[in-house]
C-alpha cells in the first residue's frame, strides 16, 4: 500500500469513527447537522473540491459533480447520517479501486526493474559505472554475476548462465559463452563476462520492451472506447432525469416536494458510473499484465481483443517454426571440387544476415578475405550475387538460377538447395537443413484445441521441403516458395476466406516478415532474436521464440474479452435495475450505496482475475 492510500485509509477510519459517535449522540436540530458534518467533511472534503475545480474547468458531468450533489442534497433533505455514509462508502470503494489499478500497474511495471543502472567499462585496469546511454557500438563493457546485462552485445570471453525470466517469463536460465548473443535485461547469475555491445541503449531490446510497456495503455479495444463514450453521455441524461424526477412528479401531483428530492438524490447515487469506468479498463489493463508475466508484450488492450476472434494463424517457416540454425548437410559441385564450391558461395554469402549464408560460411570454415570480393548484392527472395577473384558469382534458389538464364537441376536430398553459377554457368548447389522446433509440433496441436478453424505455413523454401515440414508439424495449409510480396498477397487471400467476425494472425521474426505483420490484422513477433523490424511492425512481441505462447496469448485475450463482457451486463443490470426502483421510491439510499460502491467493487475483484494466469 502507498503512502497516498494510507492515508485515505486514515482518513476512512477517523470518518468512520466519528460517524459512529454522531450517530450514537443523542442530539437533534442543528447539533445533529453540525455532528454530522464533521466525519463527512474529514473524508468527502477531496471529492468537494474537485467537483467545484472540475466545473471552474467546464468539466461538469462526473462522479465527483454526482457524489457532491447527491451528499450535499441528503443534508438539505436532513437525511444527514445517508449523507455521511454515502461519502464515507464512496471513498472506501475509491480505496479499493486505486489499490487494484496500482496492482495491476505493478504486474506491467515490474518489468521496469530490467532497466540497468550503469555499464562497467575498464579505464586504467580499473571498473568504472558509466550511464548505459553513454556506451557506443563496438565498446566492451563487463558484467560481472549478479548485475543485469546493460545492452545487447556478443560475448567476447567468459562463461555464464544468464537469467531470462524478466522478459521471458521462463524460470530455467541460459548458458552463454564466447560467441553466444546475449540482450540486454537478463541477469548474469554467475561467471563475468566481457561484452562486445551491438546495439545502443536506445535501440536495445530493454529500451523496446519498455517503450511497448509504457505505450501499451494508449490503445484502447472497442469495449474502452465505447465505455469512454457511454460515460460521457450517460452522465448528463441521468443528471437530467435526476432534475425532472425531482420537478415534475411534486408539479404535477401537487407537492412532496421531499419525498421526490430524496428519490432523485438516490438517483443520482445509484447512476454514478463507477463500475463501468474502471472496471472495464483494468480488465485490459490487468490481461496485459497477466501476459506480461508469461513473456507476452502486448501494445494495447485493442489486440487483445482482436487476438480473442482469430479464426486464421499464419507462420512463417524459418526461426519461427524451425530453430533457423541451418547447417550444410550436402555439397553437389558440376565441373569444380567441392572445397572451391563451397570456397565460392562462402565469400558469395558474406556480405548477408541471413542464417542460410551464415551456415555456409560456417561450412567453409576459413577466414574471408574481404580484399577478394569486388563488389556484392543482396537479391531479395532470391539470393545474392558477387564479384569474386574477377569472377561474377551467383548463389540462391531456383528462381535466381531462371532469372539469370541458367539450367539447374534438382537435388533428390530434402532441405534447402543452393545453387551457384560462376560466369553464367552452372557450378553445382549446396544442401542446407533447418531442425523444427521442439514446441513447434506441441504449438499446433495447442491452437486447433482452441478452436482454431486453419494453420497456414508461408515460405520461401522450395515445395519438397515446404510440404515436408508442414506434414511433420500437422499444418493444414502451406505455400512454398513465396517472395516477401507473394506473403502478402497470399495472407490478403486468407483474410477474404475467414467470417465476418474472425481475424488472421501472423506469426514470423524476420525483416522480410514486416510488411507481412503490419498487413495482417495482429502481428506477433518472435521477439528474443527477431529482427528489429518485425518488432516494430507486430502487435504482440513473445520474448522467447516459444510458438506455444501464442496459444497462452489467445487464452489471455479470451479471458479478458469475457471479464469485460461479464462486468459491463452484471453494472448494467444492477444499476437500471435499482434505478427503476429508488424512481418508485422501493429503493432507499442504502441500496443505491449498494449500486454503486458495492457493484464497483464486485466488478473490480472480477477484473483482477484477468492478471492471474496459469
Amino acid at each position: 500500500m502507498t503512502r497516498k492510500h494510507k492515508k485515505m485509509l486514515a482518513r476512512i477510519i477517523a470518518s468512520g469513527i466519528l460517524l459512529i459517535i454522531a450517530w450514537l449522540l443523542p442530539v437533534k436540530g442543528i447539533w445533529e447537522l453540525l455532528v454530522f458534518i464533521v466525519p463527512y467533511a474529514v473524508i468527502g472534503w477531496d471529492v468537494l473540491w474537485k467537483a467545484i475545480r472540475n466545473i471552474s474547468h467546464g468539466q461538469v458531468f462526473d462522479e465527483n459533480f454526482l457524489m457532491a450533489i447527491a451528499t450535499v442534497g441528503a443534508f438539505g433533505t436532513g437525511e444527514y447520517p445517508e449523507a455521511a455514509a454515502v461519502m464515507l462508502f464512496y471513498q472506501i470503494g475509491e480505496l479499493f479501486q486505486s489499490c487494484a489499478v496500482g496492482k495491476s500497474r505493478k504486474s506491467i511495471a515490474s518489468l521496469m526493474d530490467i532497466r540497468p543502472d550503469y555499464a562497467n567499462i575498464e579505464k586504467d585496469g580499473q571498473l568504472v559505472q558509466v550511464d548505459p546511454e553513454e556506451i557506443k557500438i563496438g565498446d566492451i563493457i563487463v558484467v560481472k554475476a549478479g548485475e543485469k546485462i546493460p545492452l545487447d552485445g556478443i560475448v567476447i570471453e567468459g562463461k555464464s548462465t544468464v537469467d531470462t525470466a524478466a522478459l521471458t517469463g521462463e524460470s530455467l536460465p541460459r548458458t552463454v559463452g564466447v560467441n553466444s548473443d546475449v540482450i540486454s535485461g537478463c541477469i548474469n547469475q554467475s561467471g563475468m563476462l566481457r561484452i562486445r555491445v551491438t546495439k545502443v541503449f536506445g535501440e536495445s531490446t530493454v529500451a523496446k520492451i519498455l517503450d511497448l510497456v509504457e505505450n501499451s495503455a494508449s490503445k484502447k479495444a472497442k469495449a474502452e472506447n465505447f465505455i469512454t463514450k457511454f460515460a460521457k453521455y450517460y452522465t448528463p441524461i441521468v443528471v437530467i432525469a435526476a432534475v425532472l424526477l425531482a420537478v415534475i412528479p411534486p408539479l404535477v401531483l401537487g407537492g412532496g416536494w421531499t419525498n421526490w428530492i430524496h428519490r432523485a438524490l438516490i438517483f443520482l447515487v445509484i447512476s454514478c458510473p463507477c463500475a463501468l469506468v474502471i472496471s472495464v479498463p483494468l480488465s485490459f489493463f490487468g490481461g496485459i499484465g497477466g501476459a506480461s508475466k508469461k513473456g507476452i508484450l502486448v501494445k494495447g488492450g485493442n489486440y487483445l481483443e482482436v487476438l480473442a476472434n482469430t479464426e486464421i494463424v499464419v507462420f512463417d517457416k524459418t526461426g519461427t517454426l524451425t530453430k533457423g540454425v541451418f547447417n550444410v548437410t550436402a555439397i553437389h559441385p558440376d565441373k569444380y571440387s567441392q572445397s572451391r564450391l563451397i570456397e565460392l558461395a562462402a565469400y558469395a554469402e558474406s556480405y548477408s544476415d541471413h542464417p542460410i549464408a551464415k551456415s555456409i560460411i560456417e561450412a567453409y570454415g576459413c577466414d574471408i578475405d574481404n580484399e577478394r570480393i569486388t563488389s556484392s548484392e543482396e537479391l531479395s527472395g532470391h539470393g545474392v550475387k558477387a564479384v569474386i577473384d574477377g569472377l561474377e558469382v551467383c548463389a540462391g534458389n531456383d528462381k535466381l538460377m531462371e532469372s539469370i538464364g541458367v539450367e539447374w537441376h534438382p537435388c533428390h536430398h530434402t532441405g534447402t538447395t543452393v545453387h551457384v553459377a560462376v560466369n553464367g554457368k552452372y557450378a553445382g548447389h549446396i544442401v542446407i537443413s533447418d531442425e523444427i522446433k521442439e514446441t513447434s509440433v506441441a504449438a499446433i496441436k495447442a491452437l486447433k484445441d482452441r478452436g482454431i478453424a486453419k494453420t497456414v505455413m508461408l515460405t520461401g523454401d522450395s515445395k519438397a521441403v515446404g510440404e515436408d515440414t508442414a506434414k511433420k508439424l500437422g499444418l493444414d495449409m502451406v505455400y512454398t516458395e513465396l517472395l516477401p510480396a507473394g506473403k502478402v498477397e497470399k495472407v490478403e487471400e486468407l483474410i477474404g476466406t475467414k467470417s465476418e467476425k474472425g481475424k488472421l494472425a501472423f506469426v514470423g521474426d524476420g525483416i522480410n516478415d514486416a510488411p507481412v505483420l503490419s498487413r495482417a490484422d495482429i502481428g506477433i513477433a518472435m521477439g528474443a532474436m527477431g529482427s528489429d523490424a518485425a518488432i516494430e511492425a507486430a502487435d504482440i512481441v513473445l520474448m522467447d521464440d516459444n510458438p506455444e505462447k501464442i496459444a497462452d496469448a489467445i487464452d489471455i485475450s479470451k479471458k479478458t474479452i469475457k471479464i469485460v463482457y461479464q462486468n459491463i451486463v452484471f453494472a448494467l443490470a444492477v444499476k437500471l435495475a435499482i434505478l427503476v426502483l429508488g424512481a418508485v421510491g422501493i429503493a432507499g439510499m442504502w441500496a443505491a450505496v449498494f449500486a454503486d460502491v458495492g457493484v464497483s467493487v464486485i466488478a473490480i475483484l472480477n477484473a483482477m482475475r484477468a492478471m492471474k494466469t496459469k
